[in-house]
């Protein structure tokens, strides 16, 4: 089995990775666009800064309640215990859904392409998936919608895939 350790494109993950998160209360303010100002309330949702990394094939938000929508960041950091501006990137935005119980994903097209090909012969399409490093942990927060927004009837977000 392949290893980040070796320097090698993993082919195999060790374990399974699906993490459910309730993102109420994790708010970033949404006039802040792509960067990380001041203080904010962001969750860890995948913790890779003590492992050899992860692949995330699929992540998705469940609707808690009927909303406007809540627009949910997500950030790769070297941090494990606060997300700070300068040791995190902005890596996507996923729309939450409006109606109770609504799922909605993050696009495949969306997500970077990964190295392993597509498992038939003669296909030149690759896999759609986000790899979060050795060293790096997946954090996610929600734009507050108003001003002191709370959020408290966020989305929950979920993360499927593996660990190396």
């Amino acid at each position: 089995m392949a290893s980040t350790s070796t320097n090698k494109q993993p082919l195999l993950v060790d374990r399974v990775l699906h993490e459910v998160i309730n993102l109420a209360g994790a708010t970033i303010a949404a006039d802040t666009g792509l960067e990380i100002n001041g203080t904010n309330s962001a969750v860890l949702v995948v913790d890779c800064t003590t492992n050899d990394g992860a692949i995330a094939e699929d992540i998705y938000a469940i609707a808690r309640q009927v909303t406007t929508g809540y627009t949910i960041n997500l950030y790769l950091s070297s941090a494990s215990d606060y997300l700070r501006a300068q040791q995190s990137v902005y890596v996507g935005t996923l729309q939450g859904g409006t109606t109770l119980g609504e799922k909605t994903r993050v696009a495949p097209a969306n997500l970077p392409f990964i190295l392993a090909p597509m498992p038939h012969s003669g296909s030149t399409s690759q896999f759609n998936a986000l790899y979060i490093p050795r060293g790096k942990a997946l954090w996610a927060a929600v734009e507050e919608q108003a001003p002191g927004d709370q959020a408290a009837d966020a989305p929950l977000l979920g993360v499927q895939g593996g660990y190396y």
